[in-house]
């Protein structure tokens, strides 16, 4: 009696959280939901891959195309590029919808605290460009006890899409949802006749707090020392140029910096890494020298014409940009006297 309420438990609740049990035993071997969504009942994992630290990119708007030249999709506006633990997930649904999927999932996280970002079936801005989404699908793709084509072999006029995000005070975890439906089974392809769910999550922790804030004298001593400073207490969102309020430490000590200097001008020269085009990360890195140099004379009461906002986008870097060690260590802002 105990095993059976445990079962229709088990599959009565539309994403619970884990129980005591392990009734899906036609997941792919060593998978497991991710904790805090749990799946749709009736589904099974059929594609599980975990990394510590990876990057992913969540769309925010209508798909345009996708660039053939350089092997990326395009939107009305960039995605938002976010960095953290990654979960990959996709999931097999006998006799179900995509839409079913998208739904169920919405309803059960923005009850957690989740907000959608962005829907495809509510986008009027969608057009038949929204089945390129599958196009990459077959690239890279996770761990799988089925077909690596099971999304992209799919009618691309049954793609939908949407991504949801939620953020505390311990970090932010993105979602990616994307589904297609399959009318009738096909061996070729190892599909059902249903839908299948392409789950993507990026865990992003609070890392601000362990970056070391460098005081106005050191900061003159390796100016001294280099001709310039690297910082990396400057924070802004991914592929955004609006300071975070943890910036201010950093900003507060080049005030100092130039206070105690009167005759010091400064180039301020934002760098970033090589995700994206170069002239998206040339006009993003200007930006946020120049919202770096906007604050310093608003907020800080430093003179204007003591300040130069440059961008440089990742044509500077000081590590590779084939690792993420590397990239983080591109991505700051240097300050170089003029």
């Amino acid at each position: 009696m105990e095993s059976k309420l445990i079962k229709y438990l088990c599959y009565s609740f539309l994403l619970s959280l884990p129980l005591p049990c392990n009734l899906h035993a036609a997941d792919l071997a060593s998978s497991f939901d991710h904790p805090q969504l749990g799946r749709v009942a009736g589904t099974e994992i059929v594609a599980f891959e975990q990394k510590r630290f990876d990057q992913a990119r969540f769309q925010t708007s209508a798909l345009q195309e996708y660039n053939l030249a350089q092997a990326q999709l395009v939107f009305r506006e960039p995605p938002r590029i976010m960095e953290g633990k990654r979960t990959r997930l996709w999931y097999e649904g006998a006799g179900l919808s995509g839409l079913e999927l998208i739904r169920q999932y919405q309803s059960a996280l923005v009850a957690k605290g989740f907000s959608v970002v962005y829907d495809s079936t509510l986008d009027t801005q969608a057009n038949a460009k929204t089945g390129d989404l599958i196009l990459p699908m077959s690239e890279n793709v996770p761990r799988n006890n089925r077909s690596e084509y099971v999304f992209r072999g799919a009618n691309d006029s049954t793609v939908k899409s949407s991504t949801l995000k939620r953020a505390d005070a311990s970090g932010e975890i993105w979602l990616s949802l994307i589904t297609v439906d399959w009318s009738q089974a096909d061996d070729t392809f190892k599909t059902v006749q249903g839908a299948y769910l392409a789950l993507d999550v990026i865990e992003q922790e609070a890392m601000q707090a362990r970056v070391e804030v460098i005081p106005a004298s050191k900061l003159q001593s390796e100016i001294d020392a280099a001709g310039k400073v690297a910082l990396y207490g400057i924070f802004f969102d991914s592929n955004q140029a609006t300071l975070k309020t943890e910036s201010a430490p950093s900003l507060a000590e080049i005030a100092k910096l130039l206070q105690a200097n009167p005759t010091l001008k400064l180039h301020v020269v934002g760098h970033t890494d090589n995700q994206g085009g170069s002239n998206a990360n040339i006009e993003l890195s200007k930006r946020r020298a120049d919202a770096v140099k906007s604050a310093l004379v608003s907020q800080y009461a430093v003179a204007e014409q003591r300040l130069s906002a440059n961008g440089v986008g990742y044509l500077a870097p000081l590590a590779s940009n084939t690792s993420e060690l590397g990239r983080a260590k591109n991505r700051r802002v240097e300050l170089v006297p003029f």
